[in-house]
């Protein structure tokens, strides 16, 4: 990736929820930022242009991809939904995403994944990024399918990922949980420009993850790379944040929190 003041971002999803708080911080460190998504987002920047894009359909994303230097992929459906509607968006939409980015030549791609791939482990467990995937539904399982393509396309024709597992990005944390699993859009940022520029960034795995949070994980694949988390998690929460943890006993011993307790039977088995 050329320097990165002068450079051309796509953010697909950059509409969404994860998407607007990136590119608020991001959009201060590139030269623009081509936002690419259904809908037209109201508050572009002076830095930033819009593409309809549907990521089903490869000829958008073809033409989207023109031009980039660097891809954010953010965009799929993100809580959990039924198996066809996961298949559909989040399975088939990011192969094409990525398809379409090995056609077009590009070569850097930060892909947007979960916590959840990794949901099922309890939270006495420290998680690296080596150990086996443990998604808590159908949502983190396409995550992990998401992360499989990327290793493929890195493997295959060298196309270089950042796979982020992002905790959670709002604008401040809002359940107990959150406190552990924050992050900040500000080092979500410092996150998405290590893997648009690290040349050591072949398909690699980091945890999102702000300072004060992510006891769960050993996040020193990101250190190596440099990541240094600027914002505190308990410096943004809210009151309802630091009140008791009532979920339930299955959601509270999983790292997948609700997540991980949907339709579960109840029964906590140990491998």
């Amino acid at each position: 990736m050329r320097d990165v003041k002068s450079s051309v971002v796509g953010v697909l999803g950059g509409a969404g929820r994860v998407g607007t708080g990136l590119r608020r911080e991001l959009g201060k460190q590139v030269g623009s930022i081509r936002v690419l998504d259904l809908a037209c987002p109201p508050d572009l920047a002076e830095n930033e242009d819009f593409r309809e894009t549907d990521m089903l359909n490869p000829e958008d994303l073809l033409s989207a991809f023109e031009g980039l230097d660097g891809l954010v992929h953010l965009a799929g459906i993100p809580k959990e939904a039924s198996l066809d509607e996961i298949l559909k968006i989040n399975v088939a939409g990011t192969t094409n995403v990525y398809e379409a980015a090995r056609e077009t030549g590009l070569d850097r791609i930060v892909l947007g994944s979960s916590n959840h791939a990794v949901g099922l482990y309890p939270r006495t467990t420290i998680v690296g990024t080596s150990e086996a995937m443990r998604p808590d539904g159908l949502y983190g399982l396409s995550k992990c399918w998401s992360e499989l393509t990327a290793g493929l396309y890195f493997d295959k024709y060298g196309l270089r990922s950042m796979i982020i597992r992002i905790g959670n990005c709002s604008v401040r944390p809002m359940l107990p949980r959150s406190l552990e699993v924050w992050i900040s859009p500000r080092d979500l940022a410092q996150l998405v420009l290590i893997g648009l520029t690290h040349p050591d960034v072949t398909a690699s795995t980091v945890y999102g993850v702000s300072k004060g949070g992510g006891s769960w994980w050993d996040n020193s694949e990101a250190e190596k790379l440099g990541y240094v988390p600027q914002d505190l998690i308990a410096d943004f929460a809210a009151p309802e944040a630091l009140l008791e943890d009532t979920e339930g006993p299955v959601s509270q011993h999983f790292q997948g929190g609700r997540f991980a307790a949907a339709d579960h039977d109840g029964v906590i088995r140990k491998r």
